[in-house]
């Protein structure tokens, strides 16, 4: 089965802005089933006929494709909470700050919160889906949670409170690049659509196993196989191609200055090492001139 490539920004879009999809999507990554979302992508996709007097503005806000969602949960002894959850999608390796700015616009949002007088802050989830490696291990889906215990007898407490949730936050790092054909579990048969071996000779389609996915997650092979039959989906991943494409001349002419500026300082610096070793040598000739001068 043919499906458009979700590593592209565009086809991701197009698949979470289905709200069914989403949810199905983001309740298997944190294994809480979500039976409320809403959303607001503050994100920006590529569309045919953009200005390219816009391209650096264009590719800075490209770099990572960003999503907020606000999700209604049902836990398991049948309690519902509400959580914020943060999904951002990186192409490439970014700068680790540009992460930190996001999240902390969130925890400054005064629409953050659970309740009408916003004094109760909602808890905050993490979601990354990247296509490098953070370099702490090949594993295609890396859960980070809160651990609270007594400091003195290391005592694990209960992390059900609301002082401890409001001020720390659960993530998911999906290292895409580390999704493997032999699956171990239903998230990471999931997250094979992400799978780059699975392209074909056009890098915008993937080939993929139906029969692999369960009957729910299904919904998300479909929503793909919609996207690839799209023309304007497959126009907008040509946009894509364009503009990082692009963006990688642009960091190669910015590393070809960078080599230019270190060779010339360190021209600079040799050319000051052989005027310095000249001023001694002038120095030292005076200085013996000054000798002869008082012998006689």
């Amino acid at each position: 089965m043919f499906i458009a490539n979700p590593i592209y920004d565009t086809v991701f879009k197009y698949m979470m802005s289905d709200t069914k999809v989403a949810k199905i999507f983001l309740s298997a990554i944190i294994e809480e089933k979500i039976v409320e979302l809403d959303f607001a992508s503050t994100e920006r996709s590529l569309k045919p006929g953009a200005k390219r007097s816009d391209i650096n503005r264009e590719l800075e806000e490209l770099v990572v494709c960003r999503f907020d969602f606000v999700a209604k949960i049902k836990t398991g002894s049948g309690e519902y909470k509400t959580v914020t959850i943060e999904l951002q999608k990186a192409k490439f390796a970014t700068d680790i700050m540009r992460f930190r700015r996001y999240l902390g616009v969130l925890y400054q949002d005064a629409d953050n919160t659970s309740d009408k007088q916003r004094l109760k802050a909602r808890q905050i989830y993490c979601i990354y889906l990247l296509n490098y490696d953070i370099g702490l291990s090949n594993s295609p889906v890396i859960k980070v949670d809160h651990i609270v215990s007594d400091q003195a007898t290391g005592e694990e407490l209960s992390n059900k409170n609301e002082f401890i949730q409001s001020l720390n936050h659960k993530s998911w790092i999906v290292q895409i690049r580390q999704l493997k054909e032999n699956r171990r579990n239903d998230l990471e048969n999931l997250l094979s659509i992400f799978d780059q071996d699975n392209i074909t000779k056009d890098n915008h389609i993937l080939n993929v196993n139906s029969e692999n996915f369960s009957k729910e997650h299904k919904h998300i092979v479909r929503k793909l196989q919609e996207a690839y039959a799209s023309s304007q989906v497959r126009d907008e991943m040509i946009m894509e191609d364009d503009y990082f494409k692009e963006l990688e001349v642009k960091d190669d002419i910015i590393e070809e200055q960078k080599k230019k500026l270190v060779k010339n300082a360190k021209t600079i610096a040799e050319k000051d090492k052989t005027i310095a070793e000249k001023d001694k040598e002038i120095a030292e000739i005076k200085r013996l001139l000054e000798l002869k001068n008082k012998e006689k």
